[in-house]
């Protein structure tokens, strides 16, 4: 009996790395020691960047990396090394840039070759095991590459010196600074408009991702001017989406794009960061509509990341569910056949189902036609109608539909989920979280991401070394890496401890956040021409950075998640409301003027630029709630139904109201209101750094929040 030998990738931490152990790939981690290998045997690097969550990474996996025959080219003629995108960002979006700067394609899994010095002269993304989708076969690329690597090598040093020349240049922001404007918002949001599908609701064509920051951008101005054409544009959107495929009807959440413009047929990966960002916006679409729908939604995304994204012992977020279970399967998991939903459901229940779900004996995967994606194709109604029913009828038969579909399901084979706990994504969901808590009145999910951060505090953060990339990794065997943590993990936790600040007013998270920041500046903020690297600068001592990961980069595209250099921009500026620090949002101001010539530009992809845009240009608005009685709680109520991107929301038992509890800009202030309250709950309107008198009465306090959030 012979026993398979592991590659040294049984040795690595993530998950992606670790599921590729057992390939006749001799892989590597990105490391020194792969650099030297390729430098001593002068052979270049292949490096497959990829994710666990990738479909068509596993797919090249088993067509090609399974294959004795192309592991005996690779590990005779190249260095192998393999890069989980979810661990080092870092890493994926310099060699994105790459080589999207030599064959215009991007993605993953991303195919680059390299120089033993780690440069890129040529890549792609997936590559087919024989010629195929007008694409040369991967054998053909590997062979051709070797001997073009040894055979034309001063050609190949020329193409990896014109990669590096251009990666240099593409985010140098040579022309793109200048005077910043407030009317980089309407540049933007006009944008959004060229780009909105009317027919469907989204933006452009198929594939179709949600784009969150733009959806809070619209519904930020709606608030602000009332202009009907914004709301037409967020309204369906965000309906079409969740009735859509790319929405899944029996456990809640949202998968990562729509292949099709309909929103009908997903990539069924479900990951954290999409959830978290697309949860803000349906909590504030039902804060400017009173639309109940939009709430359920906001409820039934919480309800799946509860059941499938949460360490519910120690707290943290996980950071995605794949697509398939398999290397055949192709979202077998979520979808269904006519039988197989009638296997499980009665008569009554799978004819209601199979019209509002339009699930025929023909359905949309190509792989096996029988096989359904569950959209909302008939309303409610018109099943009521179609069937003959009530409508109290057709929604007991839904209802049990969908709890019997979902019981179902879940005896099937499981797509993995990745249980890594990542900073930054983890304080996306903190702050998500905290919103749909304040607004749909959530206390479990209040808790739930107050334990999540807290336990980023406490294993990520260390005073001297500031914040690390992971907290945990998903498998319990695997040795924990230290990554160090990258713009994206301080911004974001800067925000999500200003978020629990206004949850909880425990200042002990405000301080928090003030030291996150201060770290994030001292690290990673450029003195000299204004805005943040997305990676901390090498100590002295410290080796040079390997690759092309010595190119700096200042991320102001949001490529999914918010753009770095806009969030630590909104920190920045939501600290100065509080400490009324004049440096801090100096640095903000002077990071927006750095793509203040081009912002307009980048259109939708700019949208959380346009964001911190609205912090810079506009007075924060913030109700100080004081009191710990019913009306203080009415108070709370009434200000947490208001939705502006510059307005918060802080409440304080009446003890509590003193000098050493609060930010320096509300010390000064609030406990005055205490006193003159006499115990009596107040609220105070305060917008920049001064305040209007108490507040006694709730409908004043609504009246004086609608004015003051038009703007």
């Amino acid at each position: 009996m012979s026993t398979q030998t592991l590659n040294s990738l049984s040795k690595a931490s993530s998950a992606y790395l670790r599921s590729a152990m057992h390939q006749p790939i001799q892989w590597n981690e990105w490391g020194e020691e792969a650099f030297a290998a390729a430098k001593r045997e002068n052979k270049p690097i292949l490096l497959d960047i990829g994710a666990v969550w990738c479909h068509w990474c596993h797919v090249m996996d088993r067509e090609s990396y399974d294959d004795p025959e192309v592991a005996k080219i690779v590990n005779e003629r190249f260095v192998a090394v393999k890069v989980d995108r979810d661990e080092r960002p870092d890493i994926d979006s310099r060699y994105q840039l790459a080589v999207s700067a030599v064959s215009g394609q991007g993605g993953w899994p991303l195919t680059a070759f390299l120089t033993p010095d780690g440069k890129p002269f040529y890549g792609g993304t997936y590559f087919p095991p024989d010629d195929n989708y007008g694409r040369p076969s991967f054998r053909r690329v590997l062979l051709s590459i070797a001997d073009a690597y040894h055979q034309k090598n001063v050609e190949v040093m020329d193409q990896a010196q014109m990669v590096e020349g251009a990666l240099s240049r593409a985010e140098s922001f040579a022309g793109s600074s200048g005077e910043f404007s407030p009317k980089v918002i309407d540049e933007i949001v006009e944008a959004a408009l060229k780009m909105f599908d009317p027919q469907s609701g989204g933006f452009g064509n198929a594939p179709k991702f949600p784009h969150p920051a733009v959806l809070d951008l619209l519904i930020d101005q709606y608030t602000r001017s009332g202009d009907g054409k914004l709301r037409d544009v967020f309204v369906p959107t965000l309906e079409k989406m969740a009735r859509g495929g790319v929405y899944d009807h029996l456990a809640g959440g949202f998968h990562r794009y729509s292949v099709d413009e309909r929103w009908i047929v997903p990539h069924f990966e479900k990951m954290c960061y999409d959830n978290s960002e697309l949860l803000k916006n349906y909590v504030h679409a039902y804060q400017v509509t009173g639309s109940e729908f939009f709430a359920a939604v906001a409820r039934d995304i919480v309800r799946w990341m509860d059941e499938w994204l949460s360490d519910r012992e120690r707290g943290g977020f996980y950071a995605s569910q794949d697509a398939d279970y398999s290397m055949d399967d192709d979202g077998d998991y979520f979808t269904w056949t006519r039988a197989e939903m009638q296997a499980v459901l009665t008569e009554a229940e799978a004819a209601a189902a199979g019209l509002h779900y339009d699930v025929n004996e023909v359905g949309e995967m190509h792989h096996n036609p029988e096989k359904n994606v569950l959209y909302v194709r008939a309303p409610v109604e018109e099943v009521a109608k179609r069937m003959g029913l009530t409508l109290e009828r057709t929604n007991e038969l839904l209802e049990s539909a969908r709890k019997k579909m979902y019981a179902a399901r879940l005896q099937r084979p499981t797509p993995y989920v990745d249980k890594t706990v990542y900073v930054g994504w983890n304080s996306l969901c903190v702050s998500a979280y905290l919103e749909a808590a304040k607004v749909l009145k959530l206390d479990s999910a209040r808790h739930f991401a107050l334990r999540s951060l807290d336990r980023i505090l406490a294993e990520a953060w260390q005073p001297e070394r500031g914040l690390q990339h992971v907290v945990a990794y998903s498998d319990p065997a695997a040795e924990r890496r230290v990554v160090p943590g990258l713009l994206d993990d301080y911004a974001f936790t800067a925000i999500a401890c200003l978020d629990a600040y206004e949850a909880t007013a425990d200042l002990s998270y405000f301080n928090f956040a003030q030291r996150v920041t201060d770290k994030m500046l001292d690290r990673m903020f450029d003195p000299v021409s204004g805005g943040f690297f997305d990676t901390a600068s090498p100590a002295d001592g410290e080796q040079k950075p390997m690759g092309v990961l010595g190119t700096r980069r200042k991320p102001f595209q949001d490529s999914p998640t918010p753009a770095g250099n806009s969030v630590a921009a909104i920190a920045l500026l939501r600290l100065h409301s509080y400490n009324n620090q004049a440096s801090y949002r100096e640095k903000a101001e002077q990071t927006l003027e750095l793509l203040a010539g081009l912002a307009g530009k980048f259109g939708i992809f700019a949208a959380t630029y346009g964001i911190a845009a609205v912090h810079f240009s506009q007075p924060h608005t913030r109700t100080v709630i004081v009191g710990d009685d019913d009306l203080a709680n009415q108070f709370h109520s009434i200000a947490a139904s208001f939705f502006g991107l510059a307005q918060s929301v802080l409440k304080l038992p009446t003890n509590e109201a003193v000098p050493q509890n609060l930010p320096p800009s509300l010390a000064e202030t609030i406990p005055h209101v205490a006193e003159v309250t006499k115990g009596k709950s107040a609220a105070v309107l305060c917008s920049g750094f001064s305040c209007q008198p108490p507040i006694f009465d709730p409908e004043e306090l609504r009246q004086s929040l609608a004015r003051a959030l038009k703007g």
